[in-house]
């Protein structure tokens, strides 16, 4: 196998152990995306998931295009001007598609109906969650609404589940819910950018829990309402179910996901908290477990910062993917710093090495896939 395993260290035998539904070959894993949206995402200079505030409101929609039906479709959403590089969910699709995955989309809180079969968590009409800065980013019965329905969705389970997002903004809302939760990340949380905004999150998750006054040790409901986004209220309770019913979580991405884990997390008590992590994994890309943050290696250490702040162990993975000898200047440009994760393009690509695709055969195949979204 050639992925890296980074954090933390467990015997070898125990991996396998963890590892084990990944890699059976009797057990196809579910593929679940969710969409959503915050208007924080509508902040300049906050993300680079789409080179301006108006490209962002779609670009949700147009990844998931990308990975359902794959660069040869011509979409009904164009992926948005990106300042460099190319979507991830091109990694996503080409991954998904070596290990036959039919994925399936979840929706919530976008501003356009999806013009392809998808799961529809709430009424249409909810809207995108309000800027994290507010304070009051959506209402608490929605948040509820949204947590049973992922508690729900996690019970549901029969086989292991690739959760992914598509949330842009959503690096900015897993930070401020961190922060809720008592978690000094400001230093540590990335994004889709090549120069993170670190200045600009700070202010807006300053100004959102100043704003929301949440006092001491709130819950992870109250701490989504004043600064969280649809996916997180969804993702964390889907997490919840997931440990009822037994199934394991390969968790794609990066502080996002580690977000969610750690609001359901905080929901149970402490004594119940390894049965959780027990059966959770994170799977993410190269790109961003090499991400250096002043210095230090982010993810990381913002790992083991929720690790020593909830009593628990976390196994993280990252693919061994790379595209030094691509012939594309978009994928090169991941090596350079340039979008980094997203579309669960990590969690796919460690899992397709899992069941035995090279690197190779994944790096050659995203050159192709890409040359047929260029020939659109």
């Amino acid at each position: 196998m050639t992925a890296g395993r980074v954090w933390p260290d467990p015997e070898a035998t125990a991996l396998k152990q963890r590892l084990a539904p990944w890699r059976h070959p009797q057990v196809q894993p579910d593929l679940l995306l969710v969409l959503a949206a915050t208007a924080t995402a509508e902040v300049e200079g906050i993300s680079a998931a789409g080179a301006s505030a108006a490209s962002r409101r779609y670009t949700a929609l147009a990844d998931a295009e990308l990975l359902l039906y794959g660069p040869g479709h011509r979409p009904r959403w164009s992926l948005p001007p990106l300042p460099a590089g190319v979507s991830p969910a091109l990694i996503s699709w080409v991954a998904a598609q070596a290990l036959g995955l039919r994925p399936q989309v979840a929706a919530v809180g976008l501003q356009q109906q999806p013009p392809f079969p998808h799961l529809r968590l709430e009424a249409c009409d909810c809207g995108p969650a309000a800027c994290l800065s507010s304070g009051r980013a959506m209402a608490p019965d929605r948040v509820e609404r949204l947590w049973q329905r992922g508690v729900r969705l996690g019970r549901s389970l029969r086989r292991p589940l690739v959760l992914a997002e598509c949330v842009p903004g959503g690096t900015s809302t897993a930070q401020a819910a961190l922060t809720a939760l008592g978690l000094p990340v400001a230093d540590l949380v990335s994004g889709s950018a090549l120069h993170p905004p670190m200045q600009l999150k700070r202010r807006l998750v300053e100004a959102g829990l100043q704003r929301a006054g949440l006092g001491p040790d709130p819950s992870p409901q109250a701490i989504l309402a004043a600064v969280g986004d649809p996916f997180q209220a969804v993702a964390a309770g889907l997490l919840l179910g997931a440990m009822e019913s037994g199934q394991p979580v390969l968790l794609a991405g990066g502080s996002q996901m580690l977000a969610v884990l750690a609001l359901a997390l905080r929901a149970l008590p402490r004594a119940d908290r390894s049965a959780l992590t027990a059966g959770v994994t994170l799977g993410t890309t190269a790109w961003l477990a090499a991400e250096s943050l002043a210095g230090r290696p982010a993810l990381a250490e913002l790992l083991a910062r929720l690790e020593r702040a909830l009593s628990v162990e976390i196994l993280a993975l990252h693919s061994g993917l790379r595209f030094h000898d691509s012939r594309h200047q978009a994928l090169r440009d991941y090596e350079r710093g340039y979008v980094k994760e997203g579309v669960g393009a990590g969690a796919l690509a460690l899992l397709a090495q899992l069941r035995g695709c090279s690197l190779e055969l994944l790096r050659r195949d995203c050159d192709q896939a890409l040359d047929a979204l260029q020939r659109l």
